[in-house]
């Protein structure tokens, strides 16, 4: 890693850090003329449409792989020629950035005309800007239109971000679950336990990596070694004091030291994300790839940028799944235009064309019970690629811990690997 990326992840860990210094009191500490300005109504639709009309809206959000990127456009075309909307994404690396970015403006005082009109985001960025007073001070998304046919009823993760409440101040638009990838055609059976995968790792040196924490493959794959070794696993629902996490996270440590001289170019450099990771294995530099999107490794099979013998699989004790979101910061400057964007997002139109394997292959969040027939033709035209896992081979999905876990693992991983 970089001094310069070293650096700037020091300054974004102090940024989201002052979270936890932060009373509850504080959570929606906005002043009350901005709470009360310029702040459309999602409930009457009409007038949001309606105001929304010739906005441009900048949406921050990862930029790191070609088809999200192309899907992003898709839905730039369809806001600008149903509603007048024009969505120019601002591609990002790190969603932190954009954090400091709005949390920049709040200290400047700018409350108005922010530069960040709708960003992509869950867990500790969606906790850190909530608690500093960072979003749309008022439950919005829940009154979209298109809110009523997500699945929120029987998904916790729709209404709790890495145990965060919602509270309607973000909008779902997909799901995403931890899951590996591999060459069946170079791997026959895959390791699907830590014990295992250790042994694989030692005996097959430099055939194994993960990204660079923060990355949020990597803090992922963090989190779920730690699920596998931490002997109680209720800490992870709660922010712990500094003596329990070097308790709890002392085995995690343990183990990666252990693989870490066996890794890809001996652990001194680490894949930069995921589709860094898919790019590895399709130049066949490592054996094993990861992935939050359990459609990825089919939808690549499609792209002709993995070979047809790739397979998926997912670790035996469960892997993590959590739903991603998009908010509004509190002085985005085309408010109504970027409720637009996120209720089309959650169109059944929008949501089957996500899933769609040859697009992208993110799991919808829409509940298949409350659409009508032409909805739900939408996903039931769709097919799954033999890289692809079905409900029961994905098996348990792990909540996400608490969003002090990211950001104190991801600290502690850089200050024991960083330098590499």
């Amino acid at each position: 890693m970089h001094l310069s990326a070293i650096r700037s992840f020091v300054v974004n860990i102090v940024h989201l850090a002052r979270y936890f210094l932060i009373s509850a009191a504080l959570v929606f500490f906005v002043s009350p003329a901005i709470a009360a300005e310029h702040n459309p109504d999602p409930a009457d639709w009409d007038s949001v449409l309606a105001e929304a009309k010739g906005q441009e809206v900048f949406w921050h959000a990862w930029g790191g792989a070609q088809n999200i990127n192309a899907y992003i456009a898709w839905v730039g075309r369809q806001v600008q020629s149903r509603y007048g909307v024009k969505l120019t994404q601002v591609k990002v690396s790190d969603t932190a950035n954009v954090v400091a970015r709005v949390l920049a403006e709040q200290q400047a005082g700018r409350n108005e005309g922010g530069a960040v009109d709708l960003v992509w985001i869950n867990g500790q960025n969606f906790s850190a800007m909530k608690h500093q007073g960072l979003l749309l001070p008022y439950a919005w998304s829940t009154s979209l239109p298109n809110y009523a046919l997500t699945d929120f009823e029987n998904k916790p993760v729709l209404t709790s971000d890495f145990t965060e409440p919602v509270q309607g101040l973000e909008s779902p638009w997909g799901t995403a679950q931890l899951t590996f990838y591999y060459d069946s055609a170079n791997l026959a059976s895959p390791p699907k336990n830590l014990e295992d995968l250790e042994s694989w790792i030692r005996e097959n040196p430099g055939r194994f990596t993960y990204a660079a924490p923060p990355n949020f493959i990597g803090t992922t794959f963090l989190k779920q070694v730690l699920y596998g070794l931490i002997e109680d696993r209720e800490l992870l629902f709660s922010t712990p004091d500094r003596q329990t996490f070097e308790a709890a996270t002392a085995p995690l440590w343990a183990w990666l030291d252990k693989i870490h001289p066996d890794l890809w170019r001996s652990g001194k450099v680490f894949a930069a994300d995921t589709t860094h990771l898919k790019t590895l294995l399709s130049d066949n530099e490592i054996d094993i790839a990861m992935t939050f999107n359990p459609g990825e490794a089919s939808s690549a099979i499609n792209e002709g940028l993995l070979p047809q013998t790739t397979r998926s699989f997912v670790m035996d004790y469960g892997s993590i799944g959590n739903a991603h979101f998009v908010a509004i910061p509190f002085n985005a400057n085309a408010r109504a235009g970027a409720m637009v964007v996120a209720n089309f997002l959650l169109s059944p139109e929008a949501q089957a064309r996500k899933s769609d394997e040859e697009i992208w292959g993110d799991p919808t969040v829409l509940a298949m019970s409350k659409l009508n027939a032409e909805q739900r033709r939408y996903f039931s035209e769709l097919t799954s690629g033999a890289a692809t896992l079905d409900a029961a081979e994905l098996g348990a999905t792990l909540s996400e811990p608490d969003a002090f876990w990211s950001t104190a693992l991801d600290a502690e991983w850089l200050r024991r690997y960083g330098g590499q």
